[in-house]
């Protein structure tokens, strides 16, 4: 292993990447020096086997020119979106100002339809909002047009400082469930079922008093069909206590180093009972301390069992292997993943995993501040992972940019896994330093040559690529049903923007609704093995992702232009870690797949 990467050094380390933190944040110091589709039943018959499956059939398909040459169109206006985002800015400069924006897709009354739950962010003593705050669920009318129900659902009140969201079926009901993290307290929604949710957090035990929470995923740990929660935490926050800093006699924010060394991780163990056990401790997480902003679950060295990435910011990311017995080692020291190639730490923000370079094993993507690049790691299915930030592009492509969400999507189904980034500044006194940087910056659609290679395709992604945005959370899904990978992102103090895929549907096509029975019922942590015409294609269901989002379970995998393949098979290991064949399904529509059905 590279003896740069060596912690043997570790306080050097540690001085070093503070010192470049403070640096990239302006060289901000403490004063004083311091459309809908309908559903129906289909029964598909296998080899030897009949296969209880639901098929989605799409709509028909149109040409670009039918919807307009770029590869995404803007449609906020056009469906109804109007809910603005506020983050409680405020001449203090509170540093979780910026960290904030939320958002999620989620299918909350299970019509088959995707819809938006947008998180509000929260007032700070000197920001306050001129209108009442509340969060937005726009309800997804299957017309083309988005209602805001969140007042009827229960779920618009905005408690403490809320910044991120994930979307998770805890008690395999088959309606999805809310966890908002926050400062100084998160929330839990159960899903009613009835349109409704209800406030279950302190029954849940899942509050987190007086902490800053970041992010959370829901992932099953130990596979027994129940979803635990990851929280990442960040670090020290106390409005009456925070930190003030200065950038050209500007008030400004404070380097992340200023809010001291960071916090430890938590993971809630599921009992069952709609209750959850902090086994924080017990399984290991909590022995690392660091300035937690993101993480997503896969299994990235296929033995059945899912693992963690977590993006630090500042602070060593970690590569949380699980040890099949209810704990976790960190190896990102081993996998040369949780330092630069100088042995610094990275402003670590946004993660995501997908299998880039077609060998069949999870990479990962991780955004960072300006100037550092975002990383790409490519996993060759041992120890170190290669760093592929240079030769991937990735490099020259996102140093000008501060990356928040990011997630891989193939958005034109050609195959391939695609890169999509969103990127905002923090500090806007940064235009009146350098010609170069600015503090709204544009989102980037990156394609991948299938090598791991990517390019910047924003002269025919669409007009939104040719703006500016002070982006957070991202979030992909297919909201219309039509068979391709829609985005949607928040904008601090703005409206989200909302992106209709016109390009995908050209090609082939197959989508899969995963449902677990022993496993959970979402399939998070589910590998699928797509095989047609000789090609294999490998995705997962990853727990987690992006930064402060959720995106649709649903897996579509792009097929490529042409006849459409006669017939798609498909091989499912569960999240328990048992495995069964799909075979002869049909292409351009998606399958709901219920664990066991194939037996």
């Amino acid at each position: 292993m590279d003896s740069r990467l060596h912690p043997k050094a570790s306080k050097h380390d540690s001085t070093r990447a503070e010192r470049r933190l403070r640096s990239t944040y302006s060289a901000c110091l403490p004063a004083g020096g311091g459309t809908g589709v309908k559903r129906r039943s289909l029964l598909a018959t296998g080899v030897g086997s009949f296969i209880a499956l639901l098929a989605i059939v799409g709509p028909v398909r149109g040409g670009p020119a039918e919807r307009g040459r770029e590869i995404f169109t803007d449609v906020t206006d056009q469906v109804g979106i109007t809910w603005k985002h506020f983050n409680g800015e405020s001449p203090d400069r509170h540093l979780i100002e910026t960290k904030n924006g939320g958002l999620a897709f989620l299918d909350f009354d299970h019509d088959g339809r995707l819809d938006i739950f947008l998180e509000q962010g929260g007032e700070t003593p000197r920001g306050k909002s001129r209108l009442p705050l509340h969060h937005a669920l726009y309800r997804n009318l299957g017309n083309g047009r988005f209602e805001d129900v969140a007042a009827n659902a229960g779920v618009d009140q905005v408690a403490g400082f809320p910044i991120g969201v994930a979307v998770g079926d805890y008690d395999n009901d088959g309606y999805p469930d809310l966890y908002l993290t926050g400062f100084p307290i998160s929330t839990l929604y159960h899903n009613n079922r009835n349109g409704t949710f209800t406030d279950v957090t302190d029954r849940a035990g899942v509050r987190n008093p007086g902490q800053w929470a970041t992010n959370a995923i829901w992932f099953d740990y130990d596979r027994d069909g129940l979803l635990d929660l990851l929280v990442c935490r960040y670090g020290q926050m106390n409005f009456a206590q925070s930190p003030h800093c200065v950038f050209r006699n500007m008030p400004a924010y404070c380097a992340p180093p200023a809010y001291g060394l960071g916090d430890r991780l938590l993971l809630f163990h599921n009992n069952g009972d709609g209750t959850f056990t902090d086994v924080s401790a017990r399984s290991g997480v909590q022995k690392y301390e660091g300035r937690a902003l993101s993480a997503v679950a896969i299994d990235l060295n296929d033995d059945g069992w899912q693992d963690l990435f977590v993006s630090r910011d500042g602070s060593a990311n970690l590569l949380l292997i699980n040890q099949k017995n209810g704990t976790f080692e960190d190896l990102a020291m081993e996998a040369d993943v949780a330092y630069d190639q100088n042995g610094l730490a990275k402003a670590g923000m946004g993660v995501d995993a997908a299998d880039v370079n077609g060998d069949g094993w999870p990479d990962f993507v991780m955004t960072a501040f300006e100037h550092e690049y975002h990383s790409l790691f490519l996993n060759p299915g041992h120890f170190p992972f290669e760093d592929w930030t240079i030769p991937s592009g990735l490099a020259g492509l996102t140093a000008p940019y501060v990356g928040w969400g990011t997630h891989f999507l193939d958005f034109d189904n050609d195959g391939v896994m695609d890169l999509m980034i969103v990127s905002g500044h923090v500090n806007k006194a940064i235009e009146e330093g350098t010609a170069s940087g600015t503090y709204k910056q544009p989102p980037l659609l990156l394609k991948n040559d299938g090598h791991g290679v990517f390019r910047n395709i924003k002269e025919s992604a669409g007009p939104a690529f040719q703006k500016t945005y002070d982006a957070r959370g991202l979030a992909v899904g297919d909201f219309d049903n039509d068979g391709d990978t829609d985005v949607v992102f928040a904008c601090l103090q703005d409206h989200p923007v909302l992106l209709r895929n016109n390009l995908g549907q050209d090609n082939n096509w197959v989508g899969f609704e995963l449902r677990g029975t022993k496993s959970n019922r979402d399939a998070i942590g589910a590998k699928l093995v797509v095989e047609y015409r000789g090609r294999k294609l490998v995705r997962w269901i990853t727990g987690g992702s992006s930064i402060f989002s959720s995106s649709d379970h649903r897996v579509i995998v792009g097929l490529g232009s042409g006849p459409p393949p006669p017939t798609v098979n498909v091989e499912i290991r569960w999240p328990n870690g048992e495995t069964e064949t799909v075979r002869d399904l049909a292409s351009n529509r998606y399958h709901e797949i219920v664990e066991g059905a194939s037996r």
